[in-house]
């Protein structure tokens, strides 16, 4: 029960995180807004898109369950600094390889894969802090 609840607070949190990062993104890059609605994305008006919220929470539950099997072993002696460890670890792993294939295999811009790991990371330290504190 303890993984669903800080995958639950996770999701919230990063759910939160990801809105207001993407906000100030499209704000300084207006054509990463319109690059959105080239048409490899699906609308806002299909229905399927309402699962898009729901990424947050599985990944914060995954993430959660990963916590609990390896975070004794994540070094740290403060929560910033196991959150720090946590986030280079997930990075390297997940982050990295899943933007390079992003990359080369979608007719995305670099400033689009850019703005998807500067907010992974984001996302990934406020998940490794937020387990960190939990403990």
């Amino acid at each position: 029960m303890k993984i669903v609840k800080q995958g639950l607070i996770i999701g919230i949190a990063n759910l939160l995180v990801g809105i207001i990062f993407n906000q100030i993104i499209n704000f300084l890059f207006p054509s990463l807004a319109k690059e959105y609605q080239n048409g490899l994305f699906r609308s806002w008006s299909d229905p399927l898109m309402m699962m898009f919220f729901l990424y947050p929470f599985i990944l914060g539950i995954a993430l959660a369950y990963f916590w609990q099997i390896f975070g004794n072993q994540i070094k740290g002696s403060t929560a910033v600094e196991k959150g720090l460890n946590f986030t280079k670890v997930y990075f390297f792993i997940a982050t990295v390889p899943g933007m390079f294939v992003s990359y080369t295999s979608f007719k995305v811009s670099a400033l689009m894969v850019g703005s998807w790991t500067v907010s992974g990371l984001i996302e990934a330290f406020v998940a490794g802090w937020i387990l960190a504190k939990s403990k």
